[in-house]
């Protein structure tokens, strides 16, 4: 199974390390025929207006799109989600999403990097027990819209996982926590759509 990384900015190695881990045959994605070679993609974490920056710059963010609404199972974890969210509340000037999920997201929603924490998440879409999460100066899902649902919520309620079709999308990184049931998740989505 050939599952591509975003690997324009931001934590890719780190993804594509999980994924190798989990069997998965990992490109590096930089240009639309890099993207043409893969059954799903995982979009890191990162600075969202970096990585719209140079998927505009590198011509790969209309290829992106289109590989969306066409059913590409797409992962994205902090930055990834900013990605991947219809509304982007607090987008700098010129900032672009690629859409797809029904949701509204608000950047850096919990502060500065000083303002990083780790909690543990109940996720009964991925089963077992409670999940560690860490958050880096992450976003919030704000709103889900009808089409999408919460997979996970923090303890004051606000959701910081979401999933729509193949789509799906997380406020922390469960790339850095050894926990791979996220990663799992997400290819299970591309096994079934392969």
């Amino acid at each position: 199974m050939k599952v591509g990384v975003l690997a324009l900015q931001g934590d890719f190695r780190e993804h594509a390390h999980v994924l190798r881990t989990l069997g998965a045959d990992v490109v590096h994605v930089r240009r639309a025929e890099e993207l043409s070679e893969v059954a799903g993609l995982v979009i890191p974490g990162g600075e969202s207006s970096v990585m719209d920056k140079l998927a505009r710059t590198f011509g790969l963010a209309d290829p992106l799109r289109d590989a969306i609404r066409s059913g590409l199972p797409v992962y994205g974890t902090c930055a990834g989600l900013i990605m991947l969210a219809d509304t982007v509340l607090d987008a700098i000037a010129g900032q672009e999403s690629l859409g797809g999920l029904d949701v509204s997201v608000r950047r850096n929603a919990f502060g500065s990097q000083n303002h990083s924490f780790e909690t543990d998440l109940d996720i009964p879409a991925i089963g077992g027990e409670p999940m560690h999460a860490v958050f880096i100066r992450a976003p919030i899902v704000e709103s889900v819209g009808l089409n999408a649902t919460a997979l996970a919520t923090i303890a004051d309620g606000r959701c910081v996982a979401v999933e729509q079709g193949n789509l799906l999308g997380t406020s922390f990184h469960p790339e850095v926590t050894g926990d791979y049931r996220f990663h799992e998740y997400f290819l299970g989505k591309v096994a079934a759509r392969a």
